[in-house]
This record gives C-alpha cells, sequence and structure tokens, in this order.
C-alpha cells in the first residue's frame, strides 16, 4: 500500500514537471512577444502604421520606414516558392510513386542532409560560386529572352533578388519535399487502385487522384517552407546586396527584414533607430508566427485523420 502511495506520488510530480515545462514554452513566447512590443514602441508611437508603408530609411535624420524590407521579404521569399514548389513536389512524388526503394530511401537522406547544412555556409557558396554564375549566365539569358519586361531589365550584377530567391529555394526544398513526401504516402493504396481499375496511366493515376487527395497536407508543407523562407537571416543577407530599395528588376540589389537586422543592430546610435528595428523584429515574429500556425494546422489535418485532403 505504501509502495502503491510513494508510486501515485512520483507519478504527480513527474506530471507536474512535465506540466511546468510544457508551460514555459509558451511563456517563453509571451515574454519575446512582451519585450519586443515594449521595445518596440517608441518607434510606433512616433511614425504609427505608417511605418509599415513609408520607403524612407534615414538613420541620420531618425527617418524610418519598413516598406523596402518587408517588401524585399515577401518577394525572396515568393520567388524562393516558385523555384522550390514544381522541384520539391517532383522530388516527393518520384519518391514515393516512381523510385525504387533502395533508391528513394538514399535520396530521402540526401533531401534530409541538406536541410542540415548551416545557412552561412550556403551563404558562402552562395557569393563565391552562385552570384558568379548568375552574374555570368543566369541574367544574360533572361535579359536576351525575357529583356522586354522590366522585372528581366536592367544592370546584371549577381547579388541581388534573383540570387536570394535561388539560394532561398535551395534551403526549402528539404522542408517542402518532406513533409509531401510524408503526405503523399499516406494516401490510402485504394485511391490509385480505383484510378488502375479504371484503365488510368500512372500520370493519370498521380495526377488526379493522389495529389488532389494530399493537397492540404502539401500546401501546409508549401507555408512551412515560406515560414523558413521569411525567416532566414545569414545566406540571403551575403547574396541579396543589402539596398533598402523597392527593385524593380529581379536583378536589383534588395533587403529583407532579418538582413536588416543583422547588419544594422550593432550599428544602431539612437533609441529611436534601435526601436524602429525592434519594430521591424516585431512584424517579422508574428507573420512567422501566423505562417507557422497555419502550416501546422494543415498538416495535422492531413496526418490526424484517415479522411485527407478534403
Amino acid at each position: 500500500m505504501s509502495r502503491t502511495r510513494g508510486g501515485r506520488g512520483s507519478d504527480l510530480v513527474f506530471r507536474g514537471l512535465l506540466t511546468v515545462f510544457g508551460a514555459s514554452v509558451i511563456v517563453l513566447v509571451a515574454a519575446i512577444a512582451f519585450v519586443l512590443v515594449g521595445d518596440a514602441m517608441p518607434a510606433i508611437k512616433r511614425f504609427g502604421p505608417a511605418f509599415l508603408w513609408t520607403s524612407r530609411w534615414d538613420p541620420v535624420h531618425n527617418v524610418f520606414g519598413a516598406l523596402p524590407f518587408v517588401f524585399g521579404t515577401i518577394a525572396s521569399s515568393a520567388l524562393a516558392l516558385i523555384i522550390a514548389v514544381p522541384i520539391s513536389l517532383a522530388v516527393a512524388v518520384y519518391l514515393v510513386e516512381i523510385a525504387p526503394h533502395p533508391t528513394a530511401v538514399a535520396l530521402s537522406f540526401i533531401v534530409e542532409l541538406l536541410a542540415a547544412i548551416p545557412s552561412v555556409i550556403l551563404g558562402l557558396w552562395g557569393v563565391f560560386v552562385l552570384a558568379p554564375w548568375v552574374r555570368s549566365a543566369v541574367e544574360p539569358a533572361l535579359a536576351r529572352t525575357l529583356g522586354w519586361l522590366p522585372l528581366f531589365s536592367g544592370p546584371q550584377y549577381g547579388f541581388g533578388l534573383l540570387a536570394s530567391g535561388i539560394i532561398l529555394a535551395i534551403m526549402i526544398i528539404p522542408i517542402v519535399s518532406s513533409v509531401s513526401r510524408d503526405v503523399l504516402r499516406a494516401v490510402p493504396q485504394e485511391q490509385r487502385e480505383a484510378m488502375y481499375a479504371l484503365g488510368a496511366t500512372r500520370w493519370e493515376a498521380i495526377s488526379r487522384a493522389v495529389v488532389p487527395y494530399g493537397r492540404v497536407g502539401i500546401i501546409g508543407g508549401i507555408i512551412l517552407g515560406l515560414g523558413r523562407a521569411l525567416g532566414e537571416t545569414m545566406a540571403v543577407t551575403m547574396v541579396i546586396g543589402n539596398r533598402p530599395q523597392i527593385p524593380t528588376s529581379l536583378f536589383q540589389p534588395a533587403y529583407t527584414i532579418a538582413a536588416v537586422l543583422a547588419n544594422e543592430f550593432t550599428e544602431a546610435t539612437s533609441d529611436l533607430y534601435l526601436s524602429a528595428l525592434i519594430e521591424m523584429a516585431l512584424v517579422l515574429f508574428a507573420v512567422s508566427l501566423i505562417v507557422n500556425a497555419l502550416a501546422r494546422w494543415l498538416v495535422t489535418r492531413v496526418t490526424a485523420g484517415s479522411r485527407i485532403g478534403l
């Protein structure tokens, strides 16, 4: 009897400790938000909502607007999704539907290994390999074929929005492809067999049954990749050019919120300058939380139940 009471007591202590550790995560997120809001308050009071759509960034005269950085963050992330999503879906479909088991295991390992590469290493690769290649091969080819569009015209630096989009795409491909692979694996085999019974080819079975059935989970994986792209700092900082302007061409330099925080936080010489940087961190924090929450909800909707893609 005494051992039973002792066991129940230890269970209560164990349960209490786990509850405290779990609640500490919520407290930590709330504490970060509280500190960001408090430190950003001088800039919020000074500039108001116009801070988000004002483009002048002048630390000398204490005038700050976040629009170039918000635009650079959204544009580089969107470009990364345009490049990465088709590649990621193709990799996921190949791993689940086509590749032999040994090949699928080896390729999955390599794809997941890509996610483990530190961003500073990818940034160095971007500086010494990607940007020169973009300047000498990609941008001239785009200018020759699509130069009549403003998006593909102008001086070709190598460092700019296009290079940042490519390197972000490389960084989010493992996330999108891994989630999409797991979602496609969860599609019931009956969906494929029903299509084959109707005389469908493998392409028709994949495109009309498998992928549509797991579309919600695939979208969740894409949004997870978007969350990673929005917050990526080091690799983007090294190749985007870091110019606070709204680029009209993919060849022009740009700037992101994460990059300006990394570059200028230690150089902030006034309280308002520092507060403006923290307000941008608050914006990025809020956007990242919303994007990741939405992605988790979509992925959970797929993996928690037996009904997928509905």
